[in-house]
């Protein structure tokens, strides 16, 4: 009955967060068996957890470093690093949404950050719209996977999976996405006979390069003389940071400092010096030096626009959560998630078959449903069977995240399809029609981080 009241709520157009919340509602005044008290209890002890606290967190920082200019030095850094290929726009595209997903967390917000310079800049450059949005579209799914992600913060909550482990997780199934659609651009370049768009110099490329090896060499010595040498964390940390300024005020980096974020983060947490929660404040922290101090790019003015919107975001973000909270409880004491298992459980016991089954449903789902309900809805029904089947939870969490990423990319509910189509100002049915080609490496991505598990636990495996 419950899931009857919440599907002919969902068909009459109802916003999906009112009609879980509805449904669980309308099914306890039905029934009769609880007081209606009970939803607005359960919602509030959905949004009550420690865990939760870092989602307004990441999204004030992906707004800081989106409003403080940073885009435009994540821009330039890819464009003197991968621009002089051929086709290098479009590789520019993908190298930036890479840097971006290490400080945004949603595909949403490097859609509309970074897409809308590199769209007008491939069109400047001779590049259709349509290729132009295809492969901003594409890249974008790249946000959630990187760390942070908000969806791996709530996946992490419901699933009571560690958020770190997510996030460690997330870093080589990214790159190796990353590199499937580099090789999408470099096919199209050959395909179509294009060139490179700016010229090739070795004094820009160095300059590149050196920003990138600051960055993997500086936490990598960072963990030799703590782990090792048994050296104070908290006085190497700010030592190194003294030095990483200088560097930049002499030798004056494109995009070193920003592309720091996801290291303070990743490094913090695996190191104990903080846990996923305070690692988003931290980066918070980070935005604001970045953007108040060191960049001079913020204002006040600016910052309480970025607050407000932050407020706004979260406050749609909690309020799905808490609902599905309420539905998901529902789902469970009226023994509907048992019963889905148990059908599962008898139609088949090999994990590869399940897991097929699941893909499929998921991304019909993530065509429907914003991630974070769509999140909140099926933890509770798949991840009990994905436990009972061998699958481990975190390779589960990054399975279920790509494949809503996807469904961001499609009609009828695809939010990063709705605005790129504003970006570029497309139809909706021209930019389906130019994401289509782009599906491919996503679609491999998906295959191998199903079915390669190995893969995705490298990393979790080896700091926990």
């Amino acid at each position: 009955m419950l899931k009857i009241i919440f599907l002919m709520l969902l068909s009459g157009g109802i916003p999906v967060a009112l009609a879980m919340a509805g449904s669980a509602l309308l099914y306890i005044w039905w029934s009769a068996s609880l007081p209606p008290y009970v939803v607005i209890h359960r919602m509030v002890s959905g949004i009550d957890s420690f865990p939760l606290l870092a989602v307004p967190f990441f999204i004030l920082a992906g707004n800081l470093m989106n409003n403080a200019g940073i885009t435009n030095r994540i821009y330039n850094y890819a464009l003197a690093l991968v621009g002089w290929m051929k086709g290098g726009l479009g590789h520019v595209n993908v190298v930036g949404s890479v840097v971006f997903a290490g400080m945004s967390g949603t595909a949403i917000a490097d859609a509309a950050g970074l897409g809308t310079i590199e769209i007008k800049a491939m069109t400047d450059h001779g590049y259709s719209k349509e290729f132009a949005v295809g492969v901003t579209a594409a890249s974008a799914t790249l946000g959630p996977i990187i760390p942070p992600s908000l969806p791996f913060v709530i996946y992490g909550m419901m699933a009571n999976v560690s958020i770190g482990s997510l996030f460690l997780a997330g870093i080589l199934p990214g790159l190796m996405m990353a590199l499937l659609m580099m090789l999408t651009v470099a096919y199209f370049a050959h395909k179509n006979g294009w060139g490179a768009d700016v010229q090739f110099t070795w004094l820009r490329l160095n300059k590149a390069l050196i920003e990138t090896a600051v960055v993997i060499a500086l936490p990598l010595l960072l963990w030799v003389l703590i782990s090792k040498f048994d050296f104070q964390p908290q006085i190497t940390v700010a030592i190194a940071l003294v030095a990483l300024f200088t560097a930049d005020k002499v030798f004056n980096f494109q995009a070193v400092l920003p592309i720091m974020t996801p290291v303070l983060l990743i490094g913090g947490m695996t190191t104990g010096l903080f846990t996923p929660t305070e690692g988003a404040i931290a980066a918070c922290g980070w935005a604001m030096i970045l953007g108040f101090f060191w960049y001079r790019t913020l204002s006040f003015k600016t910052f309480v626009k970025v607050c407000l919107d932050t407020v706004e975001t979260t406050a749609t973000v909690l309020f799905i959560v808490a609902a599905a909270s309420i539905f998901g409880w529902m789902l469970t004491a009226t023994g509907v998630t048992k019963d889905i298992a148990q059908w599962v459980l008898e139609f088949t016991r090999e994990a590869w078959v399940f897991l097929l089954l699941a893909n499929v449903l998921m991304l019909f789902v993530g065509c429907f449903l914003e991630p974070t309900a769509a999140i909140t809805i099926l933890v509770p029904i798949l991840v009990p069977i994905a436990t009972q089947l061998g699958i481990d939870p975190v390779h589960f969490g990054l399975i279920m995240v790509l494949n809503l990423m996807i469904g961001l990319l499609h009609p009828p509910m695809g939010m990063v399809l709705f605005v790129l189509a504003r970006v570029a100002k497309l139809s909706v049915e021209r930019t389906t029609i130019a994401i289509l080609p782009w599906l491919a490496p996503l679609l491999v991505s998906l295959g191998v981080i199903t079915y390669c598990p190995k893969l995705v636990m490298w990393l979790p495996k080896m700091f926990y």
